[in-house]
């Protein structure tokens, strides 16, 4: 990854932070537990890749600044909400995420559960207010509702719940992946350059190839680094997917070819980006990112 890469980065995400501390309820608004909370969940912390992906997918079709930051901010939420939600003792039971305590711990359960609802809501109600039309909206809006609902993200997490235990075979833990990390990873690629223009076929599936291969690629790493990382260094409790006798590609395949997978889906997401030129760089670093990252 070049320096360029990196200073854009380190410029994107710093605006970002900023857009998105402003999106969120303030903790002077009432009720101001619940906002304390969810900004709580959703600030100072995390590697923000959704908002990082829709940001350089965007600059493919020069999207404008104010559309393009009120997606990726609606995506953070709509992620942040899922992390708040699937750390509670009803699914995960986790006490520590992005080197913190979990909401449920610093706050409560009811709060926690509140906080998730609350976010997923605010991450619509920030899309859909704004400058651009209502033309430009209504497709990503429902993009959005797609990705992180039954057909996506939530039904992803529904069937990981009820993989526990089970030997899944390769076809059936990627498509638990493809729904629960996958669906929001594809849809921040989509949302950002939709933020741009109404995308062709063959922009779709282009963006579409690259999005599966790198949502695939995600797990496989957070796989990876779960059998691997220690606590400190992940931010969160590790080797709890083994502890919770939960499938894994590690556990599928070991480590040796998880690694070999992903590298191999680096590959995939960089072929897929070959109709964009130079103005993809930035999306072919978050693929390198993605598969080379330490936790």
């Amino acid at each position: 990854m070049s320096g360029q890469f990196n200073d854009w980065m380190k410029a994107s995400l710093a605006e970002f932070e900023v857009h998105l501390t402003n999106l969120l309820p303030t903790v002077d608004t009432i009720p101001a537990h619940l906002h304390e909370a969810m900004r709580y969940a959703a600030l100072d912390g995390g590697k923000r890749v959704r908002p990082l992906l829709a940001f350089a997918a965007g600059r493919l079709f020069n999207a404008p600044s104010e559309l393009l930051t009120r997606a990726a901010a609606a995506l953070e939420m709509i992620h942040a909400y899922s992390l708040v939600h699937d750390d509670m003792p009803c699914m995960d039971d986790d006490a520590l995420r992005r080197g913190k305590p979990t909401v449920h711990i610093q706050y409560n359960e009811a709060t926690a559960l509140l906080v998730g609802d609350a976010l997923q809501a605010q991450a619509f109600l920030v899309l859909a207010e704004g400058d651009a039309s209502a033309e430009r909206k209504l497709p990503m809006l429902q993009l959005l509702a797609r990705a992180a609902g039954s057909i996506g993200m939530c039904g992803g997490q529904a069937i990981d719940l009820a993989s526990v235990g089970l030997a899944l075979n390769l076809a059936e833990l990627e498509q638990m992946h493809r729904l629960k990390t996958g669906a929001l990873l594809s849809a921040s690629v989509l949302l950002g350059a939709m933020s741009g223009k109404n995308l062709s076929t063959e922009e779709v599936a282009a963006l579409n190839s690259y999005a599966d291969a790198i949502g695939l690629a995600f797990q496989v790493v957070d796989d990876v680094l779960d059998a691997t990382a220690d606590s400190a260094t992940l931010g969160k409790t590790a080797g709890k997917d083994a502890a919770d006798n939960k499938p894994t590609y590690v556990s599928l395949l070991g480590l040796e070819a998880s690694k070999t997978l992903a590298e191999k889906l680096r590959n995939d997401a960089h072929d897929a980006l070959l109709p964009f030129g130079e103005k993809a760089q930035h999306l072919r670093d978050l693929a390198d990112l993605i598969v080379q990252r330490k936790a």
